[in-house]
């Protein structure tokens, strides 16, 4: 007796579904998909029991006559694609064909659609993925779906539902992501007969980002300036430096208006921001990708959130690109917000003797770094008692300066430096800053005369995968620049012969194993010393000005503009904030003056 059937249509179809069909929020989803391929310009979304009960999705899009409302109940029917050279083209959100057959079979279904200009429209009765009635329908154009009891014929399905909030959050994160993803259309949102929002459709992202994440986080981000290499267009908003999450929660990207999921999309974001984010912490990101369907792959899952890229490092270069170039676009703001002043008594008074300033690196570091603080005196010896600043001469008051100015006003707990400018009170903290200066000091230093490197005393062989060998084989001159010595030593195998002075470690061929995943998550344009920063951040840290050490007036005001000149002066190399600005409005409120 043969043990393989062929399963009937209606299991097949159940199977189809657990595929598509995971919960409440997947439903909507493909729902809102079709709505919006149909050239729906106001889609209302209403559930009950967080979706569990009923579903109920209306949007004023195209609609279907009666020949075509049967037809897409029929699995991999669609208006989508024709011929199989389709796939590799795809302008829609959906394309499968499977959605409405998979949710028709797990639910009692009712399907009401009618084209514009139409007499009548036509209703579908499906219970179960039986076709039940079949008749005229005199509502308004456009198409209304109705899901209600979803998996009431798979009771072990719904076993694994959440609690009805649990699935009212995953419908309304559905929403948002569509919401953000196509600001042209207006979103209606209900829940339990209560209205969660109202989006009136708008052309301004910002303005849609501000409806749904709130004006705090809207006055956060950083428009994109529309970037375009290899084909590949980037716009969007981008949080400012500081503006994180521990999850990737509010780190929302979009390929030809599909909100999607990719690794390299995410290692992209992460070294676009690179030292502008605190390790752990994630970017907040609203980011558009507009590029050749060809050019991409989404018929990797049926839920379509996962991509894969024809070719994923232009992809990856032209996001890092596009994200350096926006936060740089906040330096120009935030320089212009923290331009000082140096108080008149600085140049009126005798220039002081040059002291003798030694490297701030030990050169047994192999990285000697010197900081020019010339034009300062130097601070007193720390066993002698410290004097406080001296208050500017009233004879020697500088002449009134710009707005954006500041003048120094003292320092709180002997680390964080007081300035008051226009906007109000503006606190720096004075480690922070040292660091970011020297760090990149470190850098440049390094970029011109090279990755100082040991030989080792004896070499090591290093084996590892078809895989990496491979990638190690084409990326030799990169990892030679980089300061790491190898060689092919046989099948598999390389030789170590040399290592970056900076780097310690007791397996160095464990240590040349993560050093090569750390790069291969680069991008083409990144500098190759990006692997001894964290090395090189650790030691500036210990070099830098501390808590508690004494910087005259004229050190603070030299430490500001170097600060100022840093290509990232807002952060540290660790990604805490250099300067933070409380304003008046804010003192204000604090003081009961404003409400």
């Amino acid at each position: 007796m043969s043990r393989i059937a062929l399963l009937s249509e209606q299991v097949a179809s159940q199977v189809a579904a657990g595929e598509v069909v995971e919960r409440p929020a997947s439903v909507v989803k493909e729902l809102v998909e079709n709505s919006i391929d149909a050239g729906a310009r106001k889609i209302e979304v209403l559930i009950r029991r967080g979706g569990i009960s009923s579903i109920r999705v209306v949007d004023d899009g195209s609609g279907m006559d009666r020949d075509d409302a049967l037809l897409c109940l029929e699995r991999h029917a669609t208006s989508k694609i024709r011929t199989g050279e389709d796939l590799a083209s795809i302008h829609t959100l959906g394309f499968r064909g499977e959605a409405l057959p998979s949710i028709a079979s797990v639910s009692r279904f009712r399907l009401a659609t009618r084209e514009a200009g139409a007499l009548a429209g036509t209703e579908v009765i499906v219970n179960g993925g039986k076709i039940e009635s079949v008749k005229d329908s005199g509502d308004a154009p456009g198409t209304q779906i109705e899901v209600r009891s979803l998996f009431y014929n798979l009771p072990a399905r719904r076993k694994f539902l959440r609690t009805e909030n649990t699935e009212s959050s995953h419908v309304e994160h559905q929403l948002h992501l569509q919401a953000i993803g196509h600001p042209e259309i207006g979103f209606v949102f209900v829940n339990d007969e209560r209205v969660v929002y109202q989006l009136p459709p708008t052309n301004h992202l910002r303005e849609r980002i501000r409806d749904l994440c709130g004006a705090a986080l809207a006055a956060e981000l950083l428009e994109v300036p529309e970037f375009t290499a290899d084909h590949i267009c980037i716009r969007g908003f981008l949080g400012k430096a500081g503006v994180s999450r521990s999850s990737r929660a509010q780190q929302l990207v979009f390929l030809n208006g599909r909100a999607v999921e990719n690794s390299t999309l995410n290692f992209a974001l992460r070294e676009g921001y690179h030292t502008a984010l605190m390790k752990g912490q994630h970017p907040v990101t609203f980011l558009f990708i507009d590029m050749d369907p060809a050019a991409v792959d989404v018929n990797v899952h049926p839920a379509k959130r996962e991509v894969r890229f024809r070719n994923s490092a232009e992809v990856r270069d032209a996001i890092v690109e596009a994200t350096r170039r926006t936060l740089e676009t906040d330096r120009a703001e935030w320089s212009a917000t923290f331009r000082p002043t140096p108080p008149a008594e600085i140049f009126a008074s005798p220039a002081p003797p040059i002291p003798e300033t030694p490297a701030l690196i030990p050169i047994h570091e192999q990285v000697a770094l010197r900081h020019d603080w010339s034009t300062f005196p130097a601070p007193p010896p720390k066993t002698e008692p410290q004097p406080a600043p001296q208050a500017p001469e009233p004879a020697l008051e500088s002449t009134p300066s710009p707005a954006n100015d500041f003048k120094i006003l003292g320092v709180l707990g002997k680390l964080y430096v007081l300035m008051e400018n226009a906007s109000g009170l503006v606190l720096v903290d004075q480690h922070a800053a040292h660091e970011r200066i020297l760090f990149e000091e470190m850098l440049k230093r390094m970029e011109s005369q090279g990755v100082p490197t040991q030989r080792l005393l004896l070499p090591l062989t290093l084996q590892v995968s078809p895989r990496d060998g491979d990638w190690i084989t084409r990326h030799l001159e990169v990892l030679n620049q980089a300061g790491i010595g190898l060689e092919p030593f046989g099948a598999g195998t390389f030789k170590i012969d040399s290592l970056p002075t900076f780097l310690r470690g007791s397996e160095p061929a464990q240590l040349l194993r993560e050093i090569i995943d750390d790069l291969r998550e680069t991008s083409a344009q990144t500098s190759k010393l990006r692997l001894g920063e964290d090395m090189i951040a650790k030691t500036v840290c210990r070099h830098a000005v501390k808590a508690n050490d004494f910087l005259r007036e004229p050190e603070l005001v030299r430490l500001i503009q170097d600060l100022l000149a840093c290509d990232l002066p807002y952060c540290c190399p660790h990604g805490r904030p250099t300067m933070i600005q409380m304003s008046y409005s804010e003192l204000e409120k604090k003081f009961g003056r404003k409400v």
